[in-house]
């Protein structure tokens, strides 16, 4: 287990000085590792003669005295992180120097987030270490506020990119109002996505869940003291346009590549996931493919037009494509043309106008425009032509911003200038990142001119790439798959980059857990006496689920299933599902009409004020709509003031996770402090495909997930009102024969769900009532017949509602008598427990558990005491090891070998995760000591809860790489760094 710190940083910049909160970057340039379980590394250093200079020079050099075979005949031992950092330390990888703000997350997502700045909320597409800092950000979450500050502060949890970060700044020509020259920023950041790193040659196309070899999302800001603006683009950097196809490059590669495109039909899956994915993130996509007509080429770009015109058969309009044959506009009017060209283009320019742009204001930070789409820009072979392009429509976009705010801004030679100047080096260093060498056509982005010097200077790199990428790129490769793969060990994070497998792919992996002893231990006393800070109240809530076939609303009354017993208490809460609220046409599953959601939501609000013996006003409090699948939370009026933390999710299951026509709508809140989930789904149709309905199951609960990460099976109280649409596996006859003679339980042993159920394929650990009405589905519309269409339908109960939670008891289970469906409706009404917190008193109570466990007594010491705490006995002592005349089973106590196992000894799985941790029924001093009295309370209300949070103040980075060898002084102070 290895301790990863950052000894080596510079300062980017500022790349929005006119953010209320600063936003530096600083670029990595060394990274120490220290064993925390073995003093076998200790004298073996990590050379550091073999690290790049920050930024500019090429570094695959360094990957090739140790993987490519040459060199000297006994190589010196090597150090085991040795290859991670090389990789880390080559001026790619990047972080914020300033605790309060995203690097990871493009302007529009951070503004747009409501919720305070946390440290917890990042894209996790972009942040290669988000998978341990997991465990980091856990353990981070139980802290009190000033610990959570000062944790924050003192910056040990870093959050690290990979790509490029480049700022400058430059002044314009000032308003005529005081002729002093406007200060502005211009900075761009690309950010390399993790999920599908490599080389050159070694990492290429797409994977099955859509995942492109090294997406990239690139974004141009530019800020003033008035207006900060934003554009982002995306691309792959490598092969961008197979990468959303299975294909591969086999054998040595030269300057002609040779293409195999491997699963040609099993490509467009992958592809529709990708461009699913971009949808839902970025809103429009539209794909600028420069391709050309080599043979290659060619059948690349067929392929990529046939799966686009497959995709928006699903996404519809919301994507597009512009082919553009970079090369030949270059043939015919050089690469000035292709400035023009690209510029006259109707689909770009309309799409330009169309996607817009992100403007903010400067001060109070408030979105003022958002940009509505990206473009997708694909080349062949690495990302020169891509750059290119790129920086073409950046420049576009800025100009289309300032002919709003400052036209004579447009006409800035130091403002285009530093822009072409940006986007060379960005092209450079994502260049060097996989093929080790610069960008071609880079002379031509930073002066608009295409020189001698600059052709030269493109044929040395082409040179370069042909060497680096077939005999350098392996041992690259592998560090890669070490870094976020393929890595077998254990790191723990320290200051910024916390490097054990980054993502955690592997089955064999495991995560480093945080121990925190005294907080998890005060954390399990609170648990155990929550009956001294809290107190409970019941409530009513009501749970409907109702498979519309697409129908609007009749005049039949619902009162009939809102309202099924007059008698009983009104509900606190309603949680209605529909299914198949509009008709499942290719037309909705594109563009969802919420009319049909908003119809519904009045008739039920209609249903609700004209109940009789009415006694509260209930409103709508929140409702979340997927195509045909809606759920809709009332609550009573008096209520919205103790409810909180009311968030909407939803999941597609449809053609593979692609289409919402199948999926699942979950509302969450916390009623006073008891968490509740309500989800409606509808599964996969189909008599025989109860795979498919299990299938849908796992991906809705592995795949739905709340704000800052929250799933369903963490909150308390969970309720899914669904068309699950499990059948019953008996005839037809046979099954309206025993419906209509109510013989339930014969019908009950042929259901799939319960089959299902019994088999802990779905809804493992949660309950349903029992079936003690009619199935459900499937009815003539107006009647009561089973279905007597040609298909004739196997009536069965598809609508159910299925519960799990410890304060929930059900007390009514059946179905409405309404007639406006194919399906009859089905309600639960439950009762169930609130608890109401006191947080003053459990405070208190916390502040005095935790003076109880770090005081000692005079002659004791806290280790001694934490560690007596830790280890406490739990199983009596082994008996003595067997020998050739002895075995330990072989006595009185166990005759014939037979053991008896004792109760409390269960192997290592019975014990608590956290030693710390103390059974309540062993006396433990903290869950019973020290007693929580109202007097105690009351004195230990007097002083403050907790301090007010120290400011936060902006840390240097650490001393940038020395340009000769490291003194013996800095090796002094990175072995104190070891010691720390």
């Amino acid at each position: 287990m290895f301790l990863a710190v950052i000894t080596s940083a510079t300062e980017v910049g500022n790349t929005r000085p006119s953010s209320p909160t600063p936003e530096f970057v600083c670029q990595i340039h060394d990274v120490g590792f220290y064993c925390l379980t073995s003093s076998l590394w200790d004298d073996l250093s990590l050379n550091s003669d073999t690290l790049s200079t920050p930024g500019l020079a090429d570094h695959n050099e360094m990957f090739t005295r140790d993987y490519n075979g040459s060199g000297s005949a006994t190589p010196a031992p090597e150090h085991p992180c040795q290859p991670l950092r090389k990789l880390i330390s080559t001026g790619t990888f990047y972080y914020a120097s300033d605790p309060q703000w995203d690097i990871s997350s493009r302007l529009q997502r951070r503004l747009a987030r409501t919720e305070p700045w946390d440290l917890s909320t990042f894209d996790d597409r972009f942040v290669w270490n988000e998978y341990i800092v997991k465990s980091l950000l856990d353990f981070r979450e139980r802290l009190d506020p000033h610990e959570r500050a000062d944790l924050d502060k003192c910056q040990f949890i870093i959050l690290a990119i990979q790509g490029f970060v480049g700022v400058c700044t430059l002044a314009l020509p000032a308003p005529p109002t005081n002729g002093t020259p406007t200060v502005a920023t211009l900075s761009l950041i690309s950010r390399l996505g993790w999920k599908r790193a490599g080389t050159r040659f070694n990492t290429r196309g797409v994977d099955d869940d859509g995942n492109c070899a090294n997406f990239v999302e690139t974004e141009t800001l530019f800020s003033t003291d008035q207006h900060c603006y934003s554009y982002v683009q995306v691309f792959t950097f490598r092969i961008a346009v197979p990468s959303t196809v299975f294909w591969e490059q086999q054998g040595l590669q030269t300057f002609g590549q040779r293409i195999q495109i491997t699963r040609p039909q099993a490509s467009q899956p992958a592809f529709d996931r990708h461009f699913a994915s971009l949808v839902e993130e970025y809103g429009a996509v539209h794909a600028i493919n420069l391709l050309g007509t080599k043979e290659n080429e060619a059948a690349l770009t067929a392929a990529y037009t046939r799966h686009i015109k497959s995709a928006q058969h699903v996404l519809g309009d919301a994507i597009g494509l512009t082919n553009f044959d970079f090369h030949a506009a270059v043939r015919f009017g050089g690469h000035e043309s292709v400035f023009r060209e690209i510029r006259r283009l109707d689909s770009v320019t309309d799409n330009l106008d169309k996607f817009g742009f992100t403007m903010a204001d400067a001060g109070t930070n408030e979105i003022i425009t958002e940009q509505k789409g990206v473009f997708r820009t694909n080349c062949l072979d690495c990302l020169d032509r891509t750059n290119f392009v790129q920086d073409i429509l950046s420049r576009t976009a800025l100009e289309q911003y300032l002919m709003h705010i400052r036209r004579e801004w447009v006409h800035s030679g130091s403002l285009w200038s530093n822009h072409g100047e940006l986007w060379a080096e960005n092209g450079d260093a994502l260049s060097r990142i996989y093929a080790g060498t610069g960008a071609l056509n880079t002379s031509f982005t930073r002066s608009g001119k295409r020189t001698l010097a600059g052709v030269l200077s493109d044929a040395t790199k082409s040179v370069s790439r042909a060497y680096i990428n077939n005999f350098q790129d392996k041992g690259k490769q592998a560090a890669i798959d070490m870094f976020v793969v393929r890595n077998p060990w254990q790191y723990l994070s320290g200051k910024a980059l916390n490097l054990r497998n980054l993502k955690g792919n592997l089955s064999t992996q495991r995560q480093v857990t945080i121990f925190d002893p005294i907080h998890d231990s005060v954390r399990a006393a609170l648990e155990n006496r929550l009956s001294e800070y809290s107190t409970t109240k019941p409530c009513t809530i009501f749970a409907g689920t109702w498979n519309l076939n697409g129908r609007p609303p009749s005049s039949e009354s619902l009162l009939p299933w809102v309202f099924p017993r007059p008698n009983t208490p009104e509900p606190d809460l309603f949680a209605i599902g529909f299914q198949e609220i509009v008709p499942l046409t290719a037309q909705q599953i594109v563009q969802t009409d919420p009319e049909k959601k908003r119809v519904w939501e009045a008739k039920i609000i209609d249903t609700l004020e004209r109940r009789p013996k009415k006694q509260s006003t209930y409103v709508l409090l929140r409702s979340h709509q997927l195509v045909g699948t809606a759920l809709l939370v009332f609550v009573k009026k008096e209520l919205t003031a103790v409810i909180r933390n009311v968030e909407a999710a939803s999941h597609k299951t449809g053609l593979r996770g692609m289409s919402g026509n199948k999926g699942a709508v979950g509302i969450r809140l916390d009623y006073h402090d008891t968490s509740f989930c309500f989800l409606t789904a509808h599964f996969a149709a189909g008599h025989a495909n109860v795979a498919e309905r299990n299938a849908d199951y796992r991906t809705i609960v592995n795949g739905l997930h709340f704000l800052k990460g929250k799933t369903i099976d963490c909150h308390q109280n969970i309720i899914w009102l669904a068309d699950t649409n499990y059948r019953i596996d008996l005839d037809n006859d046979r099954v309206r024969t025993l419906a209509l003679m109510d013989d339930f339980d014969a019908l009950l042993a042929a259901d799939q769900l319960k089959r299902a159920m019994d088999e802990r394929e779905v809804f493992e650990g949660y309950q349903e009532g029992p079936l003690l009405f009619r199935p459900t589905y499937k009815y003539d519309l107006g009647t009561d017949n089973y279905d007597t269409s040609e298909k004739m339908r196997i009536p069965a109960w598809t609508d159910r509602i299925l519960f799990k939670g410890q304060s929930l008891d059900l007390a009514v289970y059946s179905r409405a008598e309404l007639k406006g469906s194919d399906h009859r409706p089905v309600f639960a009404i439950f009762r169930a427990e609130v608890r109401i917190i006191d947080h003053a008193k459990r405070a208190a109570l916390s502040k005095l558990l935790l003076e109880s466990v770090t005081s000692t007594a005079p002659g004791e010491k806290l280790d001694e005491k934490l560690a007596g705490l830790t280890f406490v006995q739990e199983e009596p002592d082994l008996p003595p090891p067997s020998s050739e005349d002895y075995a330990w089973w072989d006595d009185p106590e166990h005759p014939n070998g037979i053991v008896v196992p004792l109760a409390s000894r269960n192997g290592p799985h019975s014990r608590s995760s956290n030693p710390f941790d103390a059974d309540s029924s062993s006396g433990s001093s903290i869950s019973s000591s020290p007693s929580s009295s109202e007097e105690e309370l009351y004195h230990a209300l007097q002083a403050p809860l907790s301090p007010v949070p120290p400011t936060v103040t902006r840390r240097p980075p650490p001393p940038p790489p020395p340009r000769s060898s490291k003194t013996a002084s800095e090796s002094d102070s990175h072995h104190s760094i070891d010691k720390e």
